[in-house]
């Protein structure tokens, strides 16, 4: 089995998500008492928010660069970030690593296609609906990328970082979603993309008939088969 590096914190909500996650995927395909292999370090989300609230990527990009080069130091044979908005600095990362980076739109692209899915709403961050680096990621693989509007995104985003990431799951925010999702599966959505480790925390395939993509249980899931794969 190989080793799995987390680079984890962002927040650590949706790091112990992936924790548990990896670790069940790795029981089901191995049986037994088996158990991921995993190094984890968790950096302080208030630091990083802070960067990138001030635009400064390239600080972010330094702090997650060191700590993926201490995780392949400690044996990572792959690095997974747990949270979509920080793969805005993965051209940067690999500069600091010799080990492949799993990246998450990457993961969700390939499941998407293989759905037959063409036209995708994205949820997320204000930074990944509204910057280029998801959408146009997505795009290399022919899909068709719908977000919602600025005050769509201002309301998705306020719901992320001021309940989900400090634990807070409001009844009234998750209709917000849910009725977001009815909009934009108007507007052609064919499926949506949980494009933030958090929102899985909210809203999952039980509250809604449009087909959801979490980010979270794809990118986990990619980490498993890395992890099981002996080749």
């Amino acid at each position: 089995m190989k080793t799995i590096g987390l680079l984890g914190g962002m927040s650590w909500e949706s790091t112990a998500t992936y924790y548990r996650l990896i670790n069940e995927g790795v029981k089901a395909n191995l049986g037994g008492l088996n158990s991921a292999k995993i190094v984890l370090h968790s950096v302080n989300f208030a630091e990083i928010e802070a960067l990138q609230r001030t635009g400064d990527w390239q600080t972010c990009a330094q702090i997650l660069g060191q700590a993926a080069a201490g995780l392949e130091r400690a044996g990572a044979e792959c690095i997974v970030i747990c949270t979509n908005t920080m793969h805005k600095v993965v051209p940067q990362l690999t500069k600091y690593v010799s080990v492949p980076i799993i990246h998450v739109a990457d993961v969700v692209a390939q499941t998407l296609k293989a759905r037959s899915v063409e036209r995708v709403a994205l949820l997320g961050t204000r930074f990944t609906m509204s910057e280029p680096f998801y959408a146009e990621h997505l795009s290399k693989h022919a899909l068709e990328v719908i977000v919602p509007n600025q005050d769509e995104q201002k309301m998705v985003d306020g719901v992320i970082y001021q309940e989900l990431c400090v634990g807070h799951i409001n009844p009234s925010s998750k209709q917000q979603y849910l009725t977001l999702i009815n909009a934009l599966h108007k507007r052609g959505a064919q499926a949506v993309i949980l494009g933030c480790t958090e929102i899985g925390l909210l809203i999952n395939q039980r509250d809604c008939e449009l087909t959801l993509f979490d980010t979270t249980q794809i990118h986990a899931q990619a980490a498993v088969s890395f992890a099981c794969d002996n080749s």
